[in-house]
């Protein structure tokens, strides 16, 4: 019976109370679906809230108190910080990413980036493409394409336009030729890696051989006309190849590339451009849907993890049996467009009604949970380690403010973000002035 009029009872109703929110967004997610313009303005609104009320909940009294001062608020809040990007990388490894927009572009962006520079590494073998520069070739990346080669399907004929490249993914392909007597001769059998009609991105001219899938093969393909679109836009290229034959039509080789395979790669992958690894809204769609279906509970514990920072950081603010009305009431407002952004996403990626609030309740308890023990923790802490527990937490909270609230606002409506944030932020101090 004592515990339910302790100081640590009262942390798990402060826990619940700022979390109530939670459910309260998704409801509104799931039955408004609100635009991505109001979807951005709470994101950032609360983003501001959960700042100032990180600031002067957290920061500005562990910076003040006696026997600790800044060192240790300092050491928690970088290792807070680390904490939670180790801890939200393998949350999304194992499926947590379709918890929230922002989560799920990050992983695919990073998907996109790897396939990218193996793109690259496949380009940087090709001797003609690692003779000309690596910075302007690289902005071909977008346009090239995977195809399936049928096995025993002509990909082109001797004598046909040459109007694209191949570089083969999987599987193989035989270039045979024809002589003038009708007499038929295998040039090469290719494979892996290996590449084969390159000398129609430069020349202009007809196919010198047959090229015949043996198996069904999977091959990367580069069409003349984005080449050539390419050249056009830019002077560097251009020049370049118009060097490269003018070499070839005087010693009638293609001459050596100055950079090797490996230079040529890291040269272009440090020009590549950031758009290019955005994915579409087709890839989210796609990708939420797989990951909702799939991983709920990876979800939920990536959820959970966003959750846990602000639970322990109620529990250890508590003075007596009172909590923080600007902790509080930041956290509540940090929490709404939270649950409300990542319901609307769950809902879209095809996860039932009911599956998303469960989520979402059981987090108001998980919280609860998290205050209570947060407050027996502190509760015995000396005031270094007090202020050094403080810091982690709120080191935590801005990772997870800078890494997916703002982040999330930002990819909806970035006209809304500034002023949003600050709103939110003056809304927080306005508590605290009550406090």
């Amino acid at each position: 019976m004592e515990f339910f009029v302790s100081p640590a009872f009262a942390a798990l109703l402060f826990g619940a109370l700022s979390s109530a929110s939670l459910p309260v967004g998704a409801l509104i997610g799931l039955w408004a679906k609100p635009s991505r313009t109001v979807i951005s303005a709470v994101m950032s609104f609360g983003a501001g809230s959960l700042i100032a009320a990180i600031a002067f909940e957290l920061v500005n009294p562990a910076v003040e108190r006696e026997g600790a001062g800044f060192p240790p608020l300092a050491l928690g809040l970088l290792t807070g910080c680390l904490l939670f990007i180790a801890l939200s990388r393998m949350a999304d490894e194992g499926g947590a990413s379709a918890r929230k927009r922002s989560t799920l572009m990050a992983v695919l962006r990073t998907r996109k980036k790897a396939d990218a520079r193996a793109l690259l590494e496949h380009l940087g073998r090709v001797d003609i493409l690692r003779s000309l520069p690596a910075e302007e070739v690289q902005a071909l990346i977008p346009y090239i394409d995977l195809v399936t080669l049928g096995a025993g399907k002509p990909v082109f004929l001797q004598g046909s336009e040459g109007d694209s490249m191949f570089i083969i993914d999987s599987g193989s392909v035989r270039i045979e030729y024809t002589d003038a007597g009708g007499r038929r001769s295998t040039v090469a059998e290719l494979g892996e890696g290996e590449t084969f009609g390159e000398m129609a991105l430069i020349w202009n001219s007809p196919r010198t051989a047959d090229a015949i899938p043996l198996a069904e093969t999977k091959a990367f393909v580069i069409h003349r006309e984005d080449f050539e679109r390419l050249s056009a836009a830019s002077p560097a290229l251009k020049d370049a190849v118009a060097a490269l034959a003018a070499e070839r039509a005087r010693t009638g080789k293609i001459p050596q590339a100055a950079q090797s395979g490996e230079e040529w790669v890291r040269t272009a992958a440090r020009h590549l451009d950031e758009s290019s690894y955005r994915p579409t809204e087709t890839e989210l769609k796609v990708a939420a849907g797989e990951g909702a279906s799939g991983a709920a509970t990876a979800i939920w514990l990536g959820l959970l993890l966003d959750g846990v920072p602000e639970s322990l950081v109620i529990g250890a603010g508590m003075t007596g049996f009172s909590a923080s009305p600007a902790l509080i009431a930041g956290l509540f407002m940090a929490n709404l467009p939270e649950s409300l952004s990542s319901s609307t996403m769950m809902k879209e990626s095809g996860m039932r009604t009911g599956r998303i609030l469960w989520m979402w309740t059981s987090l108001v308890f998980a919280v609860g949970i998290g205050a209570l023990f947060g407050n027996l923790i502190s509760a015995a802490l000396p005031p270094f380690a007090k202020s050094l527990f403080e810091g982690l937490a709120a080191g935590s909270m801005l990772a997870m403010t800078a890494q997916t609230m703002l982040p999330e606002a930002y990819e909806r409506n970035i006209r809304m973000v500034g002023l949003f944030t600050v709103l939110g932020f003056i809304a927080t101090v306005f508590f605290h002035t009550l406090d």
